[in-house]
């Protein structure tokens, strides 16, 4: 893994900039950790856009596969389906470590996915991610698209439309709540550290993301860093939270 930390970056300039309070790390660290916000520090964009990119691809793949999913478990009646749905809603709370090692020995050399070298790079990533999204995907748009199904589902036997049919229609007609779901899924992703840490090595400039960074840096008395990427990420989940509620509340406007 990937903990070194070079000398000579913008953030060193910035620091030696910032003036000394003997006797209180704390104040100077936060100081300095708003001077890194501020100034757009390139590692600090280039961690905040990777973590992005990784989150939403996630979000993204885990909609494609779950939110079908979710639909069809609402329109469908089958022996056995009440525990399928249990299932899922269990899934939602998968421990991000246990997916990173399952993902980690899937990929390992020795697995049998290990051809593919995806270990130790974005790619491992977005696929642990997208495990630990679709449950979410999957139980919320159920969740989305059964009182649509309870309230038309006749009207669509009578006329004996098809199941494709049926599915775009329910899907179409839960747009405002699937992109909540969406949010939530992408909420997950974004905050995720146990799975990625495994599967991406946490490596500089290439797997670090916002939370493993923070986890490091932490552990290595960078609390500038640390606590820059943490505002970043706070702002990130309050934007993503408000917009949730502000699609909820125009959903229940009549």
């Amino acid at each position: 893994m990937g903990t070194q930390n070079g000398g000579g970056s913008k953030r060193d300039m910035i620091w030696r900039r910032q003036p000394r309070r003997h006797g209180r790390p704390e104040i100077d660290s936060v100081s300095r950790a708003f001077a890194l916000v501020a100034s757009l520090d390139p590692e600090v964009l280039g961690i905040v856009g990777l973590s992005l990119g990784v989150s939403l691809s996630a979000a993204v793949l885990g909609m494609m596969i779950g939110a079908p999913l979710g639909g069809l478990l609402a329109v469908t009646r089958f022996a056995g389906r009440r525990g399928i749905v249990v299932l899922v809603n269990g899934l939602m709370g998968l421990p991000p470590v246990v997916v990173g090692l399952l993902i980690y020995l899937l990929l390992s050399h020795s697995g049998p996915l290990g051809f593919a070298n995806l270990l130790f790079t974005p790619w491992a990533m977005v696929l642990a991610q997208t495990v630990l999204t679709t449950p979410i995907a999957v139980a919320l748009s159920h969740s989305a698209v059964e009182p649509l199904w309870a309230e038309y589902g006749d009207l669509f036997r009578l006329h004996g439309a098809r199941r494709g049919h049926i599915m775009r229609e329910m899907l179409s007609g839960a747009r405002p709540a699937l992109l909540t779901v969406f949010l939530a899924a992408f909420g997950r992703a974004i905050a995720e550290v146990g799975a990625i840490i495994i599967v991406g090595g946490n490596i500089r400039g290439h797997t670090r993301t916002m939370t493993t960074a923070i986890a490091l840096q932490t552990s290595t008395g960078d609390l500038s860093l640390a606590l820059a990427l943490g505002l970043v990420l706070i702002v990130i989940s309050v934007s993503v939270s408000g917009l949730g509620f502000a699609l909820q509340a125009v959903t229940r406007r009549p």
